[in-house]
C-alpha cells in the first residue's frame, strides 16, 4: 500500500507500497512524526496506499479529523526521546490501525499553527508559531512481520474515534479532491514524482556500521573478536528502534564479533537469523576489496529479486571501499554526495538506508536516509 501523512513525513516501500508521513527534515530521510519544540510543532504523518501493475489502480490512505472535520494524511507528534522516523511508523499504525514500513522520502511542509485545520495555509509566513510536517512514503506489512517486530518497534495502540473517525483509500486524482488543504496537495505531487522514479519497486537496503568497539591498543585478543563497549551495545540496543521502522527481514554481516553484536539486538528482537558474510571482514576486504564489493553486490541483487528489506553490518574501511562502488548507482550527482567519501564515512553504531531500484541497466539506489539511534 502506499500512504501520506498530513504534517508529517510520507514513505512509500516495496511489495504492497504505501506512503506515511512525519519527522524533522533530515536530507537523506524522511519520518512520520509530530515535534513539539518552543516556537515551532513538528509531526509526522503518512498515506498508505494500495499498489497494483497499473499507476491508475494506487489508492491512497487518507484520515478523517472531526475536531477540524478535514481530509488529510496520517500524521502525529513526536513521544518524548523518539526519533521522526519511529513516531511516523507509530503514528500510521494508530491512525489506520495499519502496520508499515518506510521508503523513500518525500518532503516536508510548514505553516502557521493558527491556520491547522484552513484549507488555504500560508507557509512563508515565519514571523509567528509554526508547524513543520515531513513525509515518506511507506508499505504496509502483513500481521505476522508486525507482530515480529513488536519487540523492536514497541506497541501501537489506535487512536480514539475523536481524533480519527474515518479512514478511506482513494486514487491518486481522488485524493487530489478530497484533500482539504492545500500543502497536502503538494505532499501528492511529491508523492507521484517519486512513483515515476520506480519507488513502487524501491527495495530498503540498509549499511549498518558496527557499535563503538573496545580500543585496539588495550584489547589482549584477536581483532576478529574484539566487542563492542557498554557504550556500542547502548547504541546498537537503540538502533534496532529505528531499524524496525523500516523492518529487514535478511540480517547479513560480517563474521567478527564487533559487527554480530551490534546486529544480533535486533536479531533477538526479531527472531530472525544472522546470516554471515566472510568478504565483509575488515581482512577479507585489505587482500580483496573486490571480492568484499561482489559479496554486496550479490546481497543487492538479492534483495531486489526476492524484494526482501535488508541489513548489512560492516565496518569502517569497508564502507569506505563499498560507498565508493555505490556512489556511481546514484540516480544524481547530489545524492551520491550523501554517501560520504571521507573517512571515517559514518557514525559508529549508525546507519544509512538506501532505497534500490531494479531498471534494465542494473540497480539504482533513489533515496538515502541517515539512520541515527537515539541513546538518552
Amino acid at each position: 500500500m502506499h500512504g501520506i501523512g498530513i504534517d508529517a513525513v510520507a514513505t512509500a516501500g516495496p511489495l504492497d507500497d504505501g506512503i506515511v508521513a512525519g519527522t524533522t527534515p533530515d536530507p537523506p530521510a524522511r519520518d512520520v512524526a509530530d515535534t513539539n519544540t518552543e516556537g515551532t510543532s513538528d509531526m509526522n504523518g503518512g498515506v498508505a496506499p494500495h499498489r497494483t501493475p497499473l499507476f491508475n489502480d494506487i489508492e491512497l490512505c487518507l484520515v478523517h479529523r472531526p475536531k477540524y472535520d478535514d481530509w488529510s494524511w496520517p500524521k502525529g507528534k513526536l513521544d518524548p526521546n523518539e526519533s521522526h522516523r519511529h513516531a511516523a511508523v507509530r503514528e500510521i499504525g494508530e491512525e489506520t490501525g495499519l502496520p508499515v514500513a518506510l521508503g523513500p522520502y518525500l518532503g516536508e511542509i510548514e505553516y502557521p499553527q493558527s491556520e491547522e485545520g484552513s484549507k488555504l495555509r500560508h507557509t512563508k509566513d515565519r514571523t509567528v508559531d509554526t508547524k513543520h510536517i515531513l513525509f515518506w512514503m511507506a508499505t504496509q506489512i502483513s500481521p505476522i512481520e508486525s507482530l515480529k517486530r513488536t519487540g523492536a518497534l514497541g506497541p501501537v495502540h489506535r487512536a480514539d474515534k475523536d481524533e480519527i473517525d474515518e479512514v478511506i483509500w482513494l486514487t491518486p486524482d481522488q485524493a487530489r479532491k478530497k484533500l482539504s488543504h492545500s500543502t497536502d496537495k503538494e505532499i501528492l505531487a511529491l508523492f507521484i514524482d517519486r512513483l515515476e522514479e520506480g519507488a513502487a519497486d524501491a527495495v530498503p537496503f540498509l549499511i549498518v556500521r558496527h557499535g563503538k568497539a573496545e580500543a585496539r591498543k588495550s584489547w589482549r585478543g584477536t581483532d576478529a573478536n574484539r566487542p563492542i563497549t557498554p557504550l556500542g551495545a547502548a547504541a546498537a540496543f537503540a538502533l534496532s528502534y529505528e531499524l524496525a521502522c523500516f523492518n529487514p527481514i535478511r540480517l547479513s554481516t560480517s563474521p567478527w564479533i564487533r559487527c554480530q553484536e551490534t546486529i544480533e539486538m535486533f536479531a533477538w528482537q526479531t527472531h530472525r537469523d544472522m546470516v554471515n558474510l566472510p568478504p565483509l571482514t575488515e581482512d577479507a576486504f585489505a587482500r580483496d576489496p573486490e571480492g568484499a564489493w561482489e559479496c554486496m553486490l550479490s546481497e543487492i541483487q538479492y534483495a531486489l529479486d526476492h524484494k526482501l528489506p535488508t541489513a548489512v553490518c560492516m565496518h569502517r574501511p569497508v564502507i569506505g571501499g563499498i560507498f565508493e562502488h555505490l556512489r556511481t548507482l546514484c540516480v544524481s550527482p547530489l545524492l551520491a554526495k550523501r554517501l560520504i567519501a571521507k573517512s571515517p564515512y559514518m557514525p559508529t553504531g549508525n546507519a544509512m538506508a538506501l532505497f534500490i531500484t531494479p531498471t534494465p541497466d542494473g540497480p539504482r539506489i533513489i533515496d538515502i536516509q541517515k539512520v541515527t539511534p537515539l541513546v538518552y
